[in-house]
């Protein structure tokens, strides 16, 4: 099935749907066609996937007259009649480390007017990078909730969030998102940033409301501004999703709906899908130079509307964690961090998915009702493990008996892009393993000395665990059109934020592999673009092998073999798996020496490892998933399992 058809193009060939179940283009669906294209030909044919086809008569023809087509006279090439922008060279592009090594779980960064970049550390920093001397210093300090103190349980809280006013210039004002240490609530402040430093006196409360800190999960915490500078925030839904131990029915990945008394924690109904609730969502406000705040027109919900509160923007919300306003079209972008299912079920529903989101006007976006494309899940009753009815997605029904707003909710919008653990059918340019999707920066005003023009108007979209960024090109109605990869052979640590600073420039911050840490991968970057001539690389000749007298028994050939545990270790290199576990320092998964000597003893260690490292994981360790890697080979796993139980 196709996404999207061409128009222009000269269909030869067409299926007929009626002859199958599953097709999704109707009457016109081709299946080999040819056109013009950037003055050149172009043939395509879905025939040939088998052996036995080049065997056939008429399909050799079939292929003959499209070769036949697309060489067509045979003239030299006329680039002037190309129409489609070049993609840049990836060697144009290069990642200029401004400072490493030194940072502690850094989330946020606000970059100035000056180039000067204010970072917010989740522990309560808030560092300044200056650019005319490249040094860093702290700022400020943030007394925060960052460290749980119930037995076992990770805190996601802290400093969470910081941008400058838009006006900065005239009135030195930097927001930030926090979780104050002496009580249960999230706060969102002002503060005055003079002479290099936060003036902690001058603090202005916008607004607060209660997080529960029972047990751990998701907060958000992303700020921004759109043109009319009205602020935009994002907040988790802080619910777990970790089963609740003690229980025959439980979580297990799936939707968090569990209203039973005393289980507040585990119904995610009861925030993100409240429509009298600040969490899970993202909220519009228009801050006042007193330090109160206006409700905007075209929010959710017009203010005074019963059971509601008139500061969300959008609801429906998991983990949105990083967002981003389109400057020209005035669009929110953001990536949700999306549930652990692997697999889709009969009694609970779909897999997970993280998303990357696209709000053009106030929405609803589901969750924990839908995830992806609008995927629902069922009813549940976790006392007797019955599964009830389907959510509706155009009539979405919120009947937790936590839920203190509206029973009634908007219509459901669909994931702009949304991806699972596996290799996903629908986005595979994104891969398969772990998954943290982050959204923005939109690209404007390319230019030749800062980003391309080819690079205008397309959003940058990056995953946390996977280490990639892509840019995204939607259709002249902001629709999905296309990804691309970009840099796809520079390594990205951890990206947690991606900003467009002043200069045209993008600035990369990397929280580095290891969960709340002191990472030394962990690092502020600026992407550079050589817009010049490139310099080629060359190689000398090397000696010819047929004359040279070295004895090749006397050095490794680079074809030659590894030992099995090198190679794994250098598979494991290749995956996410650093980003959760260390050698020998616990992290969000336990180090890999501890793994090791648990299972010392196992007979069948290798083969039980190599399944977990596959199929994922979770409650052996504690309450965090492992994620599984379905693109990953047997054997590939094996040898992986081997490097972590050759570890002593």
């Amino acid at each position: 099935n196709f996404k999207n058809l061409n128009k222009d193009v000269k269909v030869l060939i067409k299926i007929d749907e009626k002859s199958y179940s599953g097709g999704t283009n109707g009457e016109n669906h081709p299946m080999a066609w040819y056109h013009e294209y950037d003055g050149g030909r172009a043939f395509y044919t879905e025939l040939g996937h088998t052996e036995e086809s080049y065997q056939e008569e008429n399909f050799l023809k079939h292929l003959l007259g499209g070769i036949e087509y697309a060489i067509g006279g045979n003239y030299n090439l006329d680039y002037s009649k190309v129409k489609t922008p070049k993609t840049p060279e990836e060697e144009r592009f290069t990642k200029n480390t401004l400072k490493s090594g030194i940072f502690f779980e850094p989330v946020e960064m606000t970059i100035l007017p000056n180039l000067d970049i204010l970072i917010a550390q989740r522990r309560g920093e808030i560092l300044l990078y200056k650019n005319s001397d490249t040094s860093l210093t702290q700022a400020g300090f943030l007394n925060v909730y960052n460290k749980a103190t119930v037995p076992d349980v990770n805190s996601e809280e802290g400093l969470m969030g910081i941008q400058a006013d838009p006006d900065f210039k005239s009135n030195n004002y930097v927001y930030v998102y926090y979780a104050p240490v002496d009580t249960s609530v999230n706060r969102l402040s002002r503060f005055v940033f003079k002479n290099d430093k936060i003036d902690s006196s001058s603090e202005k409360i916008i607004l607060q409301f209660y997080s529960q800190r029972n047990i751990c999960c998701h907060t958000a915490g992303s700020i921004a501004f759109d043109n009319n500078k009205l602020l935009y925030l994002s907040t988790g839904d802080n619910t777990t999703p970790f089963d609740e131990k003690g229980q025959k029915y439980v979580n297990n990945g799936y939707a968090p709906i569990d209203d039973r008394p005393g289980h507040e924690q585990y119904d995610a109904r009861r925030s993100s899908s409240n429509t009298n609730d600040l969490r899970g969502k993202i909220l519009r406000i228009k801050i006042n130079h007193d330090g109160s705040y206006d409700i905007p027109e075209g929010n959710l919900f017009p203010k005074g509307t019963d059971k509601t509160r008139p500061e969300i923007y959008v609801m429906g919300n998991r983990n949105p964690y990083r967002i981003s306003i389109d400057k020209k079209t005035g669009y929110l972008y953001w990536g949700e961090v999306g549930p652990d299912a692997t697999k889709d079920t009969v009694t609970r529903g779909p897999r997970g998915y993280d998303e990357v989101n696209q709000a053009r006007k106030a929405g609803y976006f589901g969750w924990p009702l839908f995830v992806g494309n609008n995927y629902a899940y069922r009813e549940f009753n976790f006392d007797t493990g019955v599964s009830g009815d389907f959510f509706d997605p155009a009539k979405p029904i919120n009947r937790s008996r936590n839920n203190t707003g509206l029973t009634e909710l908007p219509p459901a919008n669909p994931a702009f892009i949304y991806y699972p653990y596996a290799a996903s059918p629908d986005f595979p340019q994104v891969g398969a393993g772990g998954r943290n999707a982050m959204a923005g920066p939109v690209l404007y005003n390319g230019s030749d000395k800062t980003m391309p023009a080819y690079y205008d108007g397309k959003l940058f979209i990056y995953d946390w665990i996977r280490g990639w960024i892509k840019a995204v090109t939607m259709q002249p109605n902001g629709d999905f059109d296309n990804m691309e990869p970009f840099m796809p052979s520079t390594k990205f640590n951890a990206p947690i934020d991606m900003e467009l600073g002043p200069d045209g420039k993008i600035y990369v911050l990397e929280y580095g592999k290891g969960w709340f840490s002191k990472n030394p991968d962990a690092a502020l970057s600026r992407i550079e673009y050589n817009s010049g001539e490139l310099i080629k690389k060359t190689v000398g000749q090397v000696n010819n092998p047929a004359t040279s007298t070295v004895d090749s028994a006397q050095f490794k050939q680079g074809h030659q073999q590894i030992d099995d545990v090198t190679a794994g270790k250098n598979i494991m290199e290749t995956l996410d798996c650093a980003t959760c576990h260390k050698v020998d320092q616990k992290s969000i998964g336990p180090e890999f020496i501890a793994v090791s000597k648990k299972y010392s003893k196992k007979k069948d260690a290798i083969d039980y490892l190599s399944g977990k490292i596959i199929k994922g994981s979770r409650g052996v360790w504690g309450e965090t998933a492992m994620p599984s890697h379905p693109a990953l080979k047997e054997d590939d796993a094996k040898l992986i399992a081997k490097w972590i139980m050759s570890l002593k």
